[in-house]
């Protein structure tokens, strides 16, 4: 039985017409690891070890997505995303010739949303444009903070001259584009924070994404924390200040960490957090198709030599899984509450195939606590639901 055969034998799941499908791409390499990051990233070979190999991994990639396309035949593609990892290493033309291959090989709808990841330690003057050349849509730039200071305990390899030269840039040759910027960094106070903002938004960014520092499990900082970290009141302090200022300044707070202006949403997240479908190709990359009787995860290999040599023999999926019925009421609700306009009722039925019944009674004790609000036809996390999002959607794990 071949992987088409396998996801489409009868189930108990009956699920009607497919989500809308994004294609994600991983590029893994950066110029060095940071210590809080624990995405499938590694540190750029050396010259002696071979450097980038842009070429043989870009071979790879149109491979993968070669033996992927029986698994979402005909489906127009709505977003593209490529992420990392610091795609922005690899060169424009490296970058056209994928979206070349992905273009003759996939449906995309027109005025698709083309996303790539850049950072500003692999920032050179015109490169932003020559991406928009190759066919990149929007850029998103990770820029994480101002402070020379505050870079360096991040571990990033550029400093805030770099960042500001690299949204100047990004600015001139994007209609739309993103900055990433952290708070909550050591010994950060409000005022830094401020200091922080004052610049991003002296940029205009027509998206915002905003993200705690968080210590993950199997990065550096999990094992040498970093001192001075603000406590959770002065965090939310922090928090509170972005949504106030960037309020000011026309943004709308649509997802928890991610504040846009009008036409400006990043259209491919957004496919996320409503549950829809996204074929992941690239190493480590992640993917989540429906088929009429089940929904699937799968995973590529995460090493990337082993990516590329398993990906040449249409190997390159590591293992795939069947989301068990029992958790699908949690995986969407975990995507759906990130949205600030929170999710419709009949869209749950129709992404997971389960009756509005299966999550009856964690909605009404998500209301009876105050973190969610409901109509007939929507539900959407309240502001207290908002402040305290792990604990409205804990509401909805499976009970067994």
């Amino acid at each position: 039985m071949d992987i088409v055969e396998r996801y489409l034998r009868p189930g108990t799941l009956r699920l009607g017409e497919s989500p809308p499908l994004a294609l994600y791409v991983h590029l893994p390499w950066c110029l060095a690891k940071c210590p809080y990051c624990d995405f499938n990233s590694h540190a750029l070979p050396r010259p002696d070890q071979g450097g980038l190999p842009e070429s043989r991994y870009i071979d790879a990639l149109i491979a993968d997505l070669e033996a992927s396309l029986p698994q979402v035949w005909g489906r127009p593609v709505h977003t593209v995303f490529i992420g990392g990892g610091t795609p922005s290493l690899f060169s424009a033309d490296a970058i056209g010739r994928l979206l070349s291959a992905i273009r003759a090989r996939l449906p995309l709808l027109p005025g698709c949303e083309i996303t790539l990841e850049a950072n500003p330690g692999s920032f050179e003057r015109d490169r932003f444009r020559d991406f928009r050349k190759a066919g990149v849509t929007r850029l998103s730039v990770g820029v994480q903070s101002f402070d020379d200071a505050m870079l360096a305990k991040l571990g990033r390899v550029h400093d805030g001259a770099q960042a500001r030269a690299a949204l100047t840039e990004a600015a001139a040759a994007f209609d739309t584009f993103n900055l990433d910027l952290m708070y909550a960094l050591p010994g950060q106070s409000l005022a830094q924070l401020h200091a922080d903002l004052d610049i991003a938004l002296s940029f205009q960014p027509p998206h915002l994404s905003i993200y705690h520092l968080t210590i993950e499990p199997n990065t550096r900082f999990a094992t040498a924390p970093p001192a001075h970290l603000p406590d959770d009141d002065l965090a939310s302090d922090m928090l509170d200040a972005i949504t106030e200022r960037t309020a000011g300044m026309g943004l709308q707070r649509y997802e928890v960490s991610a504040f846009a202006r009008s036409g400006h949403h990043c259209r491919h997240n957004l496919n996320y957090w409503q549950f829809g479908d996204y074929l992941g190709i690239g190493a480590g990359a992640h993917g989540k198709l429906s088929y009429p009787h089940r929904v699937v995860r799968q995973v590529r290999w995460r090493d990337p030599n082993t990516y590329i040599e398993r990906s040449m023999t249409g190997q390159a999926m590591s293992n795939d899984d069947e989301v068990p019925r029992s958790q699908l009421p949690f995986e969407y609700m975990l995507n759906a509450l990130r949205l600030r306009e929170g999710f419709a009722l009949s869209d749950f039925t129709a992404r997971t195939g389960l009756a509005i019944t299966a999550i009856a009674k964690p909605l009404a004790e998500a209301e009876a606590r105050g973190l969610l609000a409901r109509d007939f036809s929507r539900a959407w996390p309240s502001a207290r639901g908002f402040d305290f999002l792990s604990d409205l959607q804990s509401l909805f794990l499976p009970s067994d």
